[in-house]
C-alpha cells in the first residue's frame, strides 16, 4: 500500500460488518482514508464502472458526499493484489459521518431526499462504460449458478446445515417460482441508472445532526436498471421496522420531491421489494455454492430473508398506500 498510495500510507484498523468487502480506515500523516479489499469478485470491469460513477459524481455540487477514489502513482483507481489472479483493493477518502443507529427513524426525511436527488443527477449521467451488472429482473442471468432446479434442490432437499430452516426455504423457494413469472413484464418501465444497494448501512448521517444525511456510499452494484428499483430496495429495508409508517412516510416525501414515478411503477412497487429478497438470497445462495462464503453465511440469511418475506405479505400494502399520497402530494405543491 505504501509504494501505491505514499501520501495516504498509515495504520490500518479494521471495520467491522459488509459481507461484500473487507475495508480499513488508514490513519497517515493528516490523511484519512478508506482502503477497501472487494471480496465478492475479481473482475475489474464491475469496479472500473462503479469508479466511473463516482468519479462523475464528484464533479457535481451535491448537498452530500459521495466516495471518492484516490489514484494511485501510476494513475490508476485500483490495483490486484496478487499479480494477474488476486482480489482488488482500492483507496476512498474519508468521509466524516455517523452510521445511523439501527433503531434510528429521524434521518429518513432527509434520505428519502437525497436519493430521489442521486437518481435524478444519474438519470443524466453522460454515457460511459457499459455497466456490468444485470438489472434486478434478469435473476436467471445474473446468477448462473443458481439454475432453476439447484434453487429448488437448495430449497426443497437443503443440506443438513440448513435442514432446521426448511420450512423457511420453502417459503422462499415459494416466492422465487412466483416472482419467476412476472420478471418479463417489468422491462417495458422506465430505465436509468441506479445505485442499487441504498439502505441504512450504506449512508452516514451528520456527526452535529443525525436527522441530515452527510453522504450516500458503496456504489459497487451501480447498474442500468429500473427508476423504481431504489425506492423500492430502501421501502424493502423498512419491513418491520419499530417506527415503520413514519420512517415511510419521512422518506417518500423526500424521495417524492425529486422524483415521480409513472402508475405503472407504483403498481410495481410491491413486486420490486418481493425482487430485492429474493435477489439477496441468490447473492448469499451463490457465494455459497462458488465457496466463498460458509454455509453458516447462507443460514443466517435464509432466516433473516424469510422472517422480511412474512413482512413483506403483511406490509407491502400499508407501504405503498403511503408512497401513493406522498407522490400525489407533491404533484400538487
Amino acid at each position: 500500500m505504501r509504494e501505491l498510495w505514499p501520501e495516504w500510507a498509515g495504520t490500518l484498523k479494521k471495520r467491522s460488518g459488509g459481507w461484500n468487502n473487507t475495508t480499513y480506515i488508514v490513519n497517515g500523516d493528516g490523511r484519512k482514508g478508506v482502503l477497501r479489499i472487494y471480496d465478492t469478485h475479481r473482475d475489474r470491469e464491475k469496479i472500473e464502472f462503479e469508479h466511473y460513477v463516482l468519479l462523475e459524481l464528484s464533479k457535481l455540487s451535491l448537498p452530500f458526499s459521495t466516495p471518492l477514489p484516490v489514484q494511485t502513482v501510476y494513475g490508476d483507481t485500483l490495483v490486484q493484489l496478487e499479480e494477474g489472479k488476486g482480489k482488488f483493493a482500492c483507496m476512498f477518502r474519508y468521509i466524516d459521518g455517523d452510521s445511523p443507529g439501527d433503531e434510528a427513524t429521524g434521518y429518513y426525511g432527509s434520505f428519502g431526499l437525497s436519493a430521489g436527488q442521486l437518481s435524478s443527477v444519474l438519470s443524466e449521467l453522460a454515457p460511459g462504460p457499459k455497466p456490468v451488472y444485470r438489472p434486478y429482473y434478469e435473476l436467471r442471468q445474473a446468477y448462473p449458478l443458481c439454475t432453476d432446479e439447484t434453487v429448488r434442490e437448495l430449497c426443497i432437499n437443503p443440506p443438513e446445515a440448513l435442514a432446521e430452516l426448511k420450512v423457511e426455504l420453502g417459503g422462499i423457494y415459494e416466492a422465487y417460482v412466483n416472482i419467476a413469472d412476472s420478471l418479463k413484464e417489468l422491462e417495458a418501465l422506465p430505465h436509468q441508472l441506479v445505485h442499487g444497494d441504498l439502505n441504512a448501512s450504506n449512508l452516514l448521517v451528520d456527526t452535529d445532526d443525525h436527522s441530515r444525511v452527510a453522504a450516500l456510499l458503496d456504489f459497487e452494484f451501480c447498474t442500468y436498471d429500473l427508476r423504481a428499483m431504489d425506492p423500492a430496495v430502501i421501502l424493502s429495508g423498512l419491513l418491520g421496522h419499530p417506527e415503520q409508517q413514519q420512517a415511510v412516510r419521512d422518506f417518500c416525501r423526500g424521495f417524492s420531491r425529486s422524483v415521480t414515478l409513472t402508475a405503472e411503477e407504483l403498481t410495481a412497487i410491491p413486486l420490486l421489494m418481493l425482487l430485492r429478497k429474493i435477489d439477496v438470497f441468490l447473492h448469499f445462495a451463490s457465494r455459497y455454492l462458488e465457496e466463498t462464503d460458509e454455509i453458516s453465511v447462507l443460514h443466517e440469511q435464509t432466516r433473516l430473508l424469510s422472517a422480511d418475506l412474512i413482512q413483506l405479505s403483511a406490509g407491502t400494502a400499508a407501504i405503498v398506500e403511503l408512497l401513493r399520497e406522498e407522490q400525489g402530494r407533491s404533484g400538487r405543491s
